[in-house]
């Protein structure tokens, strides 16, 4: 099964809805209805399919270079990254990292790259960007909300 990646309206939340992660996983991604009750401006919402059926979730920051000092004008900043509980383990979530190259040069033009941060006790999804294609800046964010985090990047420019 081969996964495609595709944009969320904001009133797209009946496609997400169902989406849910381990008790344990919210403190790294967040809930879809978290993401859906925030409003940001220069945040856009994408899901995960396979074969049409939402099996994960994204958000695209536009600004996140205004936020995070090691991005840079024109890089985007990958946030709420989930794949749903029923449907981990099964490399769904390397498969739409190794995707994003494609998908966000066709949707965000200009960007140069995609920056994220991960816990650095999320072993899991530490292994599942990496095998989708993220590189470790070797920098620590001390200040994620669940502890200090790996700052990852991966670049879209060819």
């Amino acid at each position: 099964m081969s996964v495609t990646l595709a944009p969320l309206a904001r009133t797209d939340l009946p496609r997400v809805a169902h989406l849910r992660v381990a008790p344990d996983q919210i403190r790294f991604s967040g809930t879809v209805a978290e993401a859906f009750e925030t409003n940001e401006a220069d945040v856009d919402f994408h899901a995960i399919e396979i074969n049409g059926t939402a099996v994960g979730f994204f958000k695209i920051d536009r600004s996140f270079p205004d936020r995070y000092p090691f991005a840079s004008k024109g890089d985007l900043g990958l946030r709420a990254f989930l794949i749903d509980l029923g449907h981990q383990g099964k490399g769904f979530g390397a498969q739409a990292c190794r995707a994003l190259p494609t998908y966000l040069r066709e949707h965000y033009r200009d960007a140069k790259s995609v920056f994220l941060t991960v816990n650095v006790i999320n072993l899991a999804a530490v292994r599942a960007y990496a095998k989708g294609g993220f590189s470790d800046t070797g920098e620590i964010w001390p200040h994620g909300n669940a502890g200090p985090q790996h700052v990852l990047r991966l670049g879209l420019v060819t």
